[in-house]
């Protein structure tokens, strides 16, 4: 049993709970170990006492299920007031769905009611010993020592930015975490940051790839086996979860796993043991567990390729991480971490500059392979180039896949979403890449059609039309394709306008003699 002296100090812990019977039973069992109990009888009652005195308690074990003020409203208004107190939440059986809405609203831990006086003790001293300013220095070290932190992880959109906010509370929390998203979005790096930046930094990381391995190993791999178990099994192998016992284990495409593994990884869930394929006897481990995955497995569930309850246990906590296609604006950032990193193990620390063009056309693509395939994509670029600078002709395979992709428009978004500082480490090549974008997208401004003449009355359709063409032609190079598609027309009709027109598409300015 966890005894006071294990703990770290007493604590001042508010619980609110409406049942009068449970509310005491907690009240026992958390004075047992040392601490000093509030109590308060519904929702509204406990957000005054917190108001009042915002600086006395160090925990708050909330009922999810309550009259007058629910506890996903007490949440909310608790983060409306501003405390960083750690909740811990309880629910009974089956209000699984609360407890996920609740971790996302800021929860801090939950337990499932009837609660053991052990477990709401080393859940109370776990978010005793959560210091937020602390965090943030450890995650600060490990990420100048060569650990992944979240500092680590581009996120210039909001998308990525909410990524990165769930991420942080899951990992102040030992809850289980499903990665969801397609393949190279960067599942093993939030994986990575969610452990660097929980109580568990300094402890094993495994990583076990469930769809690369022969379903015949799945077993032995994952919990072990004993010498003997099997043709074949020579001598003793301990298996990835004992291998992670006391820190993390990551499982990447947990989708994969065979149903008659899901029944022994279920088991391990649920009672913190495995099995050793070959031992008479099960194996406690203490892990913490985050799934990955690209398929839709409630889907798989539906199908009866994935346990209903397996899935429950460890969708506890889901985080989607969207495809490059749908955060292009950490594109351009990419790139440039991308590029120095490769140029400086590749050209003697030579860092290798990126034109503006260059990083319009990366941003034009989709990139299906998403992070994985973008960075193969740089790296090669980098290898190969002979110049101090990377540019269109150094992606001729994305090039060729985008034709007539719109440049001024993905320039405009390198222009205003990058949010790159010159002066942190981009200097005067980035700011003389992006003169260019921006001088692009003055000329448009400046070059306003006007609709109305001097004598106030509207201009005639192929007065303006001519115009437009002149300066269709003028503002995208005279790329003939790319101004009729522009302009909404076949290249058929725009060389019969421009020979109506008498406009020179090498020289648009000049007046048809």
């Amino acid at each position: 049993m966890t005894g006071y002296n294990e703990l770290k100090g007493a604590g001042q812990i508010l619980v609110v709970e409406d049942d009068p019977v449970q509310r005491r039973l907690l009240k026992n069992a958390i004075e047992r170990h040392g601490h000093v109990v509030h109590q308060a009888e519904n929702g509204r009652i406990g957000l005054e006492m917190v108001k009042r005195d915002s600086g006395l308690f160090n925990v708050i074990v909330l009922d999810l299920m309550m009259p007058e003020m629910t506890g996903l409203e007490f949440l909310d208004a608790l983060h409306e007031f501003g405390t960083q107190i750690p909740v811990i939440v309880q629910t009974g059986q089956g209000g699984i769905e609360t407890v996920v809405q609740a971790m996302r609203a800021g929860a801090f831990d939950f337990v499932v009611k009837p609660v053991s006086p052990e477990r709401i003790a080393t859940s109370i001293s776990n978010a005793m010993k959560l210091d937020q300013r602390e965090v943030k220095a450890r995650a600060g070290r490990r990420s100048r020592s060569g650990s992944v932190g979240f500092d680590d992880i581009v996120s210039a959109s909001p998308a990525m930015l909410r990524v990165i906010d769930l991420a942080q509370r899951a990992a102040q929390s030992n809850i289980p975490v499903v990665l969801e998203g397609e393949s190279g979005v960067g599942k093993e790096l939030v994986a990575r940051a969610i452990q660097s930046g929980g109580d568990r930094s300094n402890k094993p990381f495994v990583t076990v790839n469930c769809g690369a391995i022969p379903h015949n190993l799945v077993e032995s791999i994952l919990f072990g086996h004993e010498k003997g178990a099997f043709t074949g099994a020579t001598e003793r192998h301990i298996g990835k979860f004992m291998e992670a016992d006391g820190g993390t284990i990551f499982l990447d495409e947990i989708g994969d796993l065979p149903l008659e593994v899901q029944v022994k990884l279920l088991r391990a869930v649920q009672q913190g043991e495995i099995e050793t394929v070959g031992a008479r006897t099960a194996h406690k481990v203490n892990v913490r567990l985050i799934s990955a995955t690209n398929k839709d497995l409630i889907e798989e569930v539906k199908n009866g390729h994935f346990r209903e309850d397996l899935y429950y246990r460890l969708n506890v906590f889901p985080i989607t991480i969207p495809a490059l296609r749908k955060r292009k604006e950490d594109i351009p950032h990419l790139v440039r971490v991308f590029a120095d990193r490769f140029s400086s193990e590749q050209k003697n620390g030579r860092r290798m500059t990126v034109n503006a063009g260059t990083l319009a056309l990366l941003t034009a693509y989709d990139w299906p392979g998403n992070i994985r395939q973008l960075e193969n994509a740089i790296f090669r670029a980098v290898v190969l180039a002979e110049g101090p600078e990377l540019t269109e002709a150094d992606f001729p395979q994305i090039a060729a896949q985008l034709p007539e992709y719109d440049v001024v428009d993905h320039l405009a978004l390198v222009a205003d979403n990058t949010g790159l500082d010159p002066d942190n480490g981009y200097g005067e090549d980035f700011r003389a890449s992006m003169g260019e974008v921006h001088h692009r997208l003055s000329e448009a401004s400046e070059n306003a059609i006007a609709s109305v003449n001097p004598a106030g009355d509207v201009r005639k359709l192929a007065d303006v039309e001519e115009e437009l063409i002149r300066f269709a032609l003028k503002f995208y190079r005279g790329q003939m394709s790319q101004v009729a598609r522009k302009l909404g027309i076949g290249r058929s009709t725009l060389y019969r306008k421009l020979k109506d027109y008498g406009i020179d598409p090498d020289n648009p300015q000049k007046d048809a003699a």
